[in-house]
């Protein structure tokens, strides 16, 4: 059994849940519109298109009888919806959608890295004030974290002001001090980052701000070289590549996981419950704490040096832990066993 990563397949699903979105009312603007045409006008093959027609079949209201789903209507080539199941109607939200809508912008808004945070707030409280008693009590969001070292990495920012930070790196296990010019603030799987031009490394890194310990600002501004480009981080802050360490892991099912919370480049059933998981790594140091902290049901196939440092530190750990050997001790030379009496022949005398 081989599987793609998880995040490429949940790349596409938002895709295509955004095309069906638009896909019905453009088709309610269009009445007769011919396969073809509509197909290139949304940028994708007929086959893509008529797939995605039949699963608008089975879309619609709650109930999901004959009477509450999506329906059109084919001639030759040509379709028509003929029923498109209240999409047109203008939105009427319930207590709890007007309450989850309100806590996702408020989200959105205290996100780093959000470039027009006024049109968030314009229409939050447009949606407040048109929800009215709907939501009830205001509603207050605050980011997991550290809120006042986001705050000021979001002021040095939006200030262009150079920063000089104690930074962690968790990869090498050791703190450094380094003067960095941000870029920009930036929120990637529910952690915010700060990605700047290090003038330690001489190159844009990112750092994590729950692993930032100080931060001072300069009174220089940010100096950001024409050379500095923003990562690409559609598919996430890590980014495997051929040149990165390839560890493989036999994995039970209590450690499936795995395969969907970090980029696999192998997935393959084994014996029994077991799967062996190929996947790439920053370092060897990195892989080392990383299957240590996994537990029995993990072992390590390749490469073999991993192994030999999981075996190393495994054993350390083992022999801190150990409790010694009790060591006899030796009796003052005038004393006497217990149960022997005192002047028995059996008993030396103490040598003067």
């Amino acid at each position: 059994m081989t599987r793609p990563a998880a995040r490429g397949g949940s790349r596409a699903s938002a895709d295509r849940l955004a095309r069906l979105l638009n896909l019905v009312p453009y088709l309610l603007a269009r009445p007769g519109i011919e396969i073809a045409e509509a197909a290139g006008d949304l940028g994708v093959t007929e086959r893509q298109l008529r797939e995605d027609l039949e699963l608008l079949w089975v879309c619609g209201l709650p109930g999901y009888g004959p009477g509450d789903l999506i329906d059109m209507a084919f001639d030759g080539d040509r379709v028509t919806i003929t029923y498109d199941a209240g999409i047109d109607r203008p939105l009427r939200l319930t207590p709890d959608e007007a309450v989850a809508l309100v806590v996702a912008l408020r989200m959105l808004a205290e996100t780093p890295g959000v470039a027009n945070r006024e049109a968030i707030e314009r229409a939050l409280a447009k949606i407040e004030d048109a929800a009215g008693d709907l939501v009830g009590a205001p509603v207050a969001v605050r980011l997991p974290g550290d809120t006042r070292r986001v705050e000021a990495l979001r002021a040095a920012v939006e200030g262009g002001k150079a920063l000089r930070i104690t930074y962690y790196t968790a990869a090498r296990d050791e703190t450094t001090e380094r003067v960095v010019d941000p870029l920009r603030m930036l929120m990637v799987g529910g952690r915010a980052y700060v990605e700047a031009w290090c003038r330690r490394a001489e190159a844009v890194r990112l750092f994590r701000a729950d692993r930032i310990d100080a931060i001072t600002e300069l009174d220089e501004p940010a100096t950001v070289p024409p050379q500095a480009v923003p990562h690409d981080l559609t598919e996430g802050v890590f980014r495997p590549s051929p040149d990165l360490p390839l560890i493989t892991l036999r994995i039970g099912r209590g450690e499936r996981w795995i395969t969907e919370y970090y980029p696999c480049e192998r997935v393959e059933a084994g014996d029994g419950d077991e799967w062996l998981v190929s996947l790439r790594v920053t370092d060897l140091g990195w892989a080392r704490r990383f299957v240590l902290g996994l537990g029995p049901d993990v072992t390590v196939v390749a490469p073999v040096e991993l192994a030999e440092q999981v075996r190393a530190t495994a054993a350390a750990a083992l022999d801190a832990y150990a409790v010694p050997a009790a060591v006899p001790r030796r009796a003052p030379a005038d004393s006497v066993p217990v149960g022997v009496p005192a002047g028995d022949p059996a008993v030396p005398a103490r040598t003067q």
